[in-house]
C-alpha cells in the first residue's frame, strides 16, 4: 500500500471526521481564551438578569457577579500577579520537574527501563514491557522514547510480533499514564486544581497529592495483566494474520560500547545506594515515635503534605548519584544545566497554568461556579442521578473528551470547577470527582490520533510493516484500550461500595454535616 493510500483511508469515516475536527481546535491555552471571553460576557448577562443561588452549607445569597465592573476591572489588574503566583500546581510541578528532570536528563530513568525489560525471561516479557510502561508515567516521553521502540525489538529479536510489542507498551505507557506504584508529578497538578475547585464550596478544603494514590496504585496490576492477556490472546494473533511482517526483515538493538555498559552499570550502582540512603533517612523521619515528620497527634500528615518536597530530594539526589557514577555529571553546572532544561521544557505548562489560573480566579469571582453547581446539585438529586452513576458518568465523558483534547490538566482546568463542587454538595468528596476523572482520561489515550506521540508510534509501526496505517494502528489498540477502560471502571466501581479509602485520609463521601 502506498502512502497515498494510507492518506486517503486515514482522511475518511468516523476515526477521519475526529481527526480533522480535533485538528481545528485551538491550543489548548487559546482555548482557556476563549473560555474566559465567554465568562466576561456571561458574567455581565447574568448579572444584569439577578441570576442566583443559596448556598445549602452556608444559607447565603450567591450571586451572579459582573466581571466588567469597575471593581473587578481594578481587582484584576491589582491581582494578576498574585493570581499566576498562587496558582495551586504551578510550584509543586516545576519543583517536581526540577527533581524527576535531573533523573531524565541523566539517562536514569531511560536506562532502567530499559535494564528492566532486557532482564526478563522471555515467557514474562508481555508483562514486563505493560508494567514498565504504566510506572514510566514518571517521565512520560522515556517510556515513548525509549520504552515503545525497544518493546518493538524485543519482541521481533525473540521471534514474536514487533508490533505486539510496540502495542503492549503503548498501551502501558499511554492506557496506563495516570496509575503508578508511586505518587508522580501529575497527581499535585490535578490536586491543585481540585484544591481551587473545592474551594468554591469550602475557602478551606485541600485536596493532597496523595489523594488518589492507592486506587491509581491497585490499577498497575490490572493493567499489567489486562494489557499481557490482550496482547498475548487478541492482539499479537491477529497482527500475525493480517500484518506480516517483511521477511528478512531486521532491526538491531543499537548496543551501547563496553565503557557505556560499564558507566552505565556504575551509575546504576550509584543510584541503588542512594536510593537506600534515601529510604532510610526518610524512614528514620517518619517511622519511630516522635519522629521529626509527624506530628502532636503521632499521625504521618506532614510527610504527606510534604510529599511532592520529598519526590523533588529523592530524585534529585538519585538521579545526581546516577550522573556522577555514569560520568555524566562532572561538575555542579551541570546539575544546573539539567535542571534548567527541565525547566525550559515546561515552558508551554507555565503559560498554560497562566491562562488556566486566570480563567479559575475569574470562574470564582463571578460565582457562576457555585450557582451552576448548586442547581446542578439540585437537578440531579431531583432526578435521581447521584453517587456511583454519576461517578461513572463522568468516566465516559471524560473519555470521550480526551479524544479531542489530550492534556489531562487542561480538561481538568475546564471540568474540575464545575464537577467537583457540584458533586461536593451532593456528597461526594473532591478527591473521588478527580478519581472518576482520571480513570476516564486514560484509558483513551491509545486509541486518540490526537495525542502527540501517536505519529510517532505510527511510524515505529511502520518499520516493520510499511503498510501499517493509522486505520491498523487504532483497531490495534482499540480491544487494549476497551478492556483497560472495562478493567478500570469495574475496579472503580467495588472500590466505591466497599468504601475503601483513595488515598491516605482520602474518602468517597463527604463527613456527615459538611
Amino acid at each position: 500500500m502506498a502512502a497515498s493510500d494510507i492518506e486517503v483511508k486515514a482522511g475518511g469515516g468516523i476515526l477521519g471526521a475526529i481527526e480533522r475536527v480535533g485538528n481545528r481546535l485551538p491550543d489548548p491555552a487559546t482555548l482557556f481564551l476563549i473560555a474566559i471571553v465567554i465568562l466576561v460576557v456571561l458574567s455581565a448577562i447574568l448579572s444584569s438578569m439577578g441570576v442566583s443561588a443559596i448556598h445549602p452549607g452556608t444559607g447565603k445569597e450567591l450571586a451572579a457577579t459582573n466581571l466588567l465592573s469597575a471593581d473587578n476591572i481594578r481587582r484584576f489588574l491589582t491581582d494578576l500577579p498574585t493570581i499566576f503566583a498562587s496558582f495551586p500546581p504551578l510550584a509543586v510541578v516545576l519543583l517536581c520537574v526540577m527533581g524527576v528532570g535531573v533523573a531524565e536528563k541523566t539517562g536514569l530513568i531511560g536506562v532502567s527501563l530499559g535494564a528492566l525489560v532486557r532482564s526478563v525471561p522471555k515467557s514474562l516479557l508481555t508483562l514486563i514491557v505493560v508494567f514498565a510502561g504504566v510506572q514510566s508515567s514518571m517521565a512520560t516521553d522515556a517510556g515513548y522514547v525509549v520504552l515503545v521502540p525497544l518493546a518493538g525489538m524485543l519482541f521481533h529479536s525473540s521471534g514474536r510480533h514487533p508490533i505486539a510489542g510496540i502495542a503492549a507498551a503503548f498501551a502501558g505507557v499511554a492506557g496506563g499514564f495516570s496509575s503508578n506504584l508511586l505518587v508522580t508529578s501529575l497527581d499535585p497538578l490535578l490536586g491543585g486544581i481540585s484544591t481551587a475547585a473545592a474551594r468554591l464550596v469550602d475557602p478551606n478544603y485541600e485536596v493532597l497529592a496523595t489523594a488518589n494514590w492507592y486506587l491509581m496504585a491497585a490499577f498497575v496490576p490490572l493493567f499489567t495483566l489486562i494489557g499481557a492477556i490482550v496482547t498475548e490472546r487478541l492482539i499479537e494473533p491477529r497482527l500475525q494474520r493480517t500484518a506480516p511482517v517483511a521477511a528478512g526483515l531486521t532491526i538491531a538493538m543499537e548496543e551501547p560500547s563496553a565503557e557505556q555498559q560499564a558507566n552505565e552499570k556504575r551509575g546504576l550502582r550509584f543510584a541503588g545506594l542512594a536510593l537506600l540512603a534515601i529510604t532510610a533517612l526518610f524512614g528514620v523521619a517518619v517511622v519511630p515515635e516522635g519522629a521529626i515528620l509527624r506530628d502532636d497527634n503521632g499521625t504521618v500528615e506532614p510527610f504527606l503534605r510534604g510529599i511532592v518536597a520529598v519526590l523533588f530530594i529523592s530524585f534529585l539526589v538519585i538521579g545526581i548519584a546516577y550522573g556522577i557514577g555514569a560520568r555524566v555529571i562532572r561538575s555542579d553546572r551541570d546539575v544546573v544545566k539539567m535542571m534548567s532544561q527541565s525547566m525550559s521544557d515546561m515552558g508551554g505548562y507555565i503559560v498554560l497554568a497562566f491562562c488556566c489560573a486566570v480563567f479559575i480566579a475569574l470562574f470564582g469571582w463571578s460565582n457562576l461556579g457555585g450557582i451552576l453547581a448548586v442547581n446542578g446539585a439540585a437537578f440531579l438529586k431531583d432526578a435521581g442521578f447521584t453517587g456511583l452513576p454519576l461517578l461513572v458518568a463522568i468516566i465516559i465523558v471524560s473519555a470521550l473528551i480526551n479524544i479531542l483534547i489530550g492534556s489531562a490538566s487542561a480538561k481538568w482546568a475546564i471540568l474540575g470547577p464545575v464537577m467537583v463542587p457540584m458533586l461536593m454538595l451532593l456528597g461526594i468528596t473532591p478527591e473521588a470527582t478527580q478519581a472518576a476523572y482520571r480513570v476516564g482520561d486514560s484509558f483513551t489515550n491509545p486509541i486518540t490520533p490526537l495525542l502527540p506521540y501517536f505519529p510517532l508510534i505510527l511510524i515505529m509501526c511502520q518499520r516493520y510493516v510499511p503498510s501499517f496505517g493509522i486505520g491498523s494502528l487504532l483497531a490495534t489498540m482499540l480491544p487494549l484500550a476497551l478492556w483497560m477502560g472495562i478493567g478500570a471502571m469495574l475496579m472503580f466501581c467495588g472500590w466505591y461500595m466497599l468504601e475503601l479509602p483513595l488515598g491516605p485520609g482520602a474518602v468517597i463521601h463527604m463527613p456527615a454535616g459538611s
